[in-house]
Parts: structure tokens; sequence; C-alpha cells
């Protein structure tokens, strides 16, 4: 027995211990980046992507999965924050996290896997516009006017104001040159990529604004306990409205969607335990909870970090808790190292990984295919730039409904002339109000001096609507004296009744 223990300790130190660290040169970009985005201290990135390590990442649930801020959820955090102010994103995010836990007992998990994968595709899509645009300005150390369609009507004066500043040309020079490490790093060997891009972009960018001493705008630091805004019983009560509920709504759905969809793409990355939903969502949910007594950003399951995970060979939950250990060390340590990243670095990894969210190459193939998801996709997307995210999803997710209900309702109307004065009128498929008006022109414009024999033998599904508009039209023709009709159907007996 005693031999095990060392290969035990070799096989952690060569894939949990090595994961763990992969996942953290990954995460502190990322943490640093999106928390700067979301218009909050850049420490509250990285707490919550400690959150996301030692607490979520230690529950029960998934076990390869990654945890913390999410650029998914940048753009909702930054309305909250504009709207409500800073003291508020605690409270959400708290309230939040009990949502989760309510539904992950409720064993809701696995329905938000239900969620049109058009929609989540849409508003990831959304999401990446909003993200490029508003970090276009970042990369130029300005200031964004705040909403998607305001973002987009600014570029042309973004480029004026960055061709005729010294300083905005080289800001945005330097997100360039961030931009072109990432797209360039992955073309490199193999040993060079052990490095990820992101941590080697900033990195390359900050020694070169240390090295030629560039006028650019650096991370701002409060330090860790001076940006923590730990929760009062009184903000509760101040932000008790209809607005903050809506908010809530959205980050539950959002937050969960795509932890729970993340989850789905890393249990195809490994052959381990699979992910249990429900206490996945729990998960979630608790991690949440404690960033909102914390006052820190909300978290999700990242795809990012997760798949760094699988792919530097980690086997248990030990890499993800481990890398929440190497945040918080990081920051206990070595605080000032954030403050010489330049803004412009940070800015250009969010363009970057805003532009991949959009699934340019599945619009394409969607539309080819399936040009209804392709429809669904592009109206999220672009309802998410012109209101916001709440809206957007609603509004797709409303569009997702409205076609799946127009592609179930198909209905076969078969009209023959079967001679002698007689006509056979078959329906197949589902008769619902969606196809009424198809349905009566067909039966309207039948001769009156037919005899009509009504087929529903096929009709999978006849509604109330339906039903009631056949019967008042048979009523119709009967009273008007016109040729005989007929029902041959055997099993729909509540039409005759009706009639009756």
């Amino acid at each position: 027995m005693p031999p095990a223990v060392p290969v035990r300790l070799r096989r952690f130190l060569r894939t949990d211990l090595t994961a763990s660290l992969t996942v953290f040169l990954v995460a502190l970009p990322l943490c640093v980046g999106i928390a700067v985005a979301s218009g909050v201290p850049a420490e509250l990135g990285l707490v919550t992507g400690i959150v996301g390590g030692l607490v979520a990442g230690a529950l029960p649930g998934s076990s390869l999965q990654v945890s913390g801020p999410a650029a998914g959820l940048t753009v909702l955090v930054y309305e909250a924050v504009t709207e409500y102010g800073l003291p508020a994103l605690g409270v959400i995010v708290l309230a939040t996290g009990v949502l989760q836990i309510a539904l992950g007992a409720m064993r809701l998990g696995r329905w938000f896997r239900a969620i049109s994968v058009s929609v989540v595709e849409g508003m990831l899509a959304g999401i990446g516009l909003v993200l490029i645009t508003g970090q276009l300005y970042a990369m130029a150390d300005a200031t964004p006017p705040g909403t998607g369609l305001g973002n987009i009507a600014g570029l042309p004066g973004l480029v004026l104001d960055t061709i005729r500043s010294t300083e905005a040309l080289t800001a945005f020079g330097v997100g360039v040159v961030t931009i072109a490490v990432i797209v360039a790093w992955k073309h490199l060997p193999g040993k060079a990529r052990l490095v990820p891009g992101p941590l080697a972009s900033v990195a390359v960018a900050t020694a070169l604004c240390v090295v030629l001493d560039l006028p650019v705008a650096k991370v701002d630091l409060q330090g860790l306990f001076g940006s923590l805004r730990p929760l009062g019983v009184d903000e509760f009560a101040r932000h008790a409205e209809i607005g903050v509920v809506g908010t809530v709504l959205a980050f539950t759905l959002i937050a969960s969607a795509e932890s729970l969809f993340s989850a789905a793409a890393v249990d195809r990355m490994h052959d381990g335990p699979r992910t249990e939903y429900d206490r996945e969502l729990m998960a979630q949910g608790a991690g949440n909870a404690v960033c909102g007594v914390l006052g820190a950003l909300p978290m999700t399951s990242v795809i990012v970090r997760s798949a760094a995970n699988v792919q530097a060979g980690a086997r248990t939950k030990a890499s993800r808790i481990l890398h929440g250990v190497w945040l918080l060390l990081f920051v206990a340590l070595l605080p000032a190292a954030l403050g010489v990243i330049p803004l412009a670095a940070l800015a250009g990894v969010l363009v970057h990984a805003g532009w991949k969210l959009i699934p340019f190459a599945g619009v394409v193939r969607l539309w080819r295919d399936h040009r209804g998801e392709a429809v669904v996709l592009v109206v999220t997307a672009l309802a998410i730039v012109v209101g916001n995210l709440f809206e957007g999803v609603l509004i797709g997710l409303l569009l997702a409904v409205a076609k799946t209900a127009w592609e179930t309702s198909h209905i076969h109307i078969d009209v023959r002339d079967e001679g002698r004065g007689r006509v056979l009128v078959r329906l197949s498929g589902n008769a619902t109000f969606l196809r009424l008006p198809r349905l009566l022109d067909t039966l309207e414009a039948l001769p009156e001096d037919r005899a009509v024999e009504l087929d529903l033998q096929g009709v999978r599904h006849l509604d109330h609507a339906c039903r009631t508009a056949l019967t008042n039209w048979a009523s119709a023709r009967d009273e008007e004296g016109v040729a005989p009709l007929t029902v041959s159907d055997r099993e729909l007996a509540a039409f005759r009744s009706t009639r009756q």
C-alpha cells in the first residue's frame, strides 16, 4: 500500500496541479478585464474568480468545469451598475444566487437546457457585438456612450478623435498589439503555447508600455479590502424595485443557461463523471450568494477556462479549487502587479473574446439549413444591441416559441372532386388557430351545390378554435340548406357532439 501514495502524488502533480496553474494563468487577465469592462474595481473580478474556485469548485455538480466572471454578463453588469449604482450589485447577485439554489432544489436544472440553442447563440452574439463596440472605446482610453446603439453611432467620432490624439492612438496601438499576439499565439509551436494566449498578450503589451514608457491608462487599484462592499440590511430595502427584480431574473436566466450549456460542452470533452445539473445549479447559486455578500461580480461556468482545464489534463475538482487558491495568493502577495497593466491591453483581450462569441459560420449554416433558426439568432442579437440584454433574450425566447408553434401546427388540406356531386375534404396534421385562416378560406371556397365529406381521421390535434370554426361552418351550411355535409372520422366524436 505505501508505494501507491507516491504514484498518486505524481499523478496529482502531473494532472490537477499543472492544470490548476494553467487555468490560473488563463483566468487572471480575464477576471481583471471583465471587471474593468463591467465598470467595477478590478479586484472584484478576482474576488469572483476566487469564490468560483474555492466555493463553487468545492461543491458537487460538475467535476471539471471552472467558474468565474464571464464576458457574457459584462454588458448586463455594466447596465445594472450604471442604472442602480455599485451597492445594488451585491443585492442583485445575492438574489440571483438564492434563486439559483431554489431552482436547483426544485430539480429544474435540466430545464435550462431546453432553451433554444439559437436564442443562446443569439444572446452570445449580441453580447459580443456590444462588448466589441464598447471595448473599442477602452482601447483608445475613451469613455463609451454606454448603450449599444450609442456605441455604434459614436464609432466615426471615435475614429476621428483617435487619429487626432497621440495618446489615444498610442493606446489603440497597444490594444491592436494585444489582439495580434492572441491571434498569432495559437500558431506557435506546442511548447510555446504552454503559456495561455490572453496572459501572453497582456504580458507583451505591459512590457511594451513599461520599456517605452508609453502614456496609456493603467488599471486603477483600490486594494482588495478597499474594493469589497459587504452587504448591509438597508441595501435590500433601498433597491427593492421592479427594475431590480427584472435584472435579477435576467442574471438568473443567463448565468444559469450559460453555466449548464458549458457543463454539457465540457462533458463532451472528457470521459470522467458526468455533470449533475441540479447540483451544479445549486453550486453556482452558492457561489453567487457569496459573491453577492461580498459585493463582487456574478459568476458562471466559463467554457474558455473549463476547456483549458480539461486540455491541461485535469482529472478531479482539485484543479479548479487550486486555481482559486492561486488567484487568492496573487491578490494577497502581488497586488501591485495589476497597477502596471494597460487598460487598452485588457480591452484588446475582451474585443477578441467578443469576436469569438459571434457565430459567423453558424449563422451561414443555419440560413442554409434552418432559416427560421437563423432568424431567431439574428433577431435576438440585434434586439440586444438595440435594447438591452434582458429584452433581447425575452424577444428571442418569444420568437423561438412562435416559430415552433407555427412549425408544429402544420396541416395538410386535400380537396378531391369524387364525382356525382360529391367533394371529399381530407385534413391531416395539427389543426390549430395559427392555420385557421387558410382552413376557412379553403372550406368557404367549396361549391355550394356539392355534397361535402369532411375526413378528419388524419388530424392528430384539433384545438378549440379550429373545432369551433368547423362547427360554425358546418352549421351555416345546414341552415342555408345547401348540399349536405358528412364527417367520416371515427376518432373525433367531440366534433360531432359539438354540432348536436
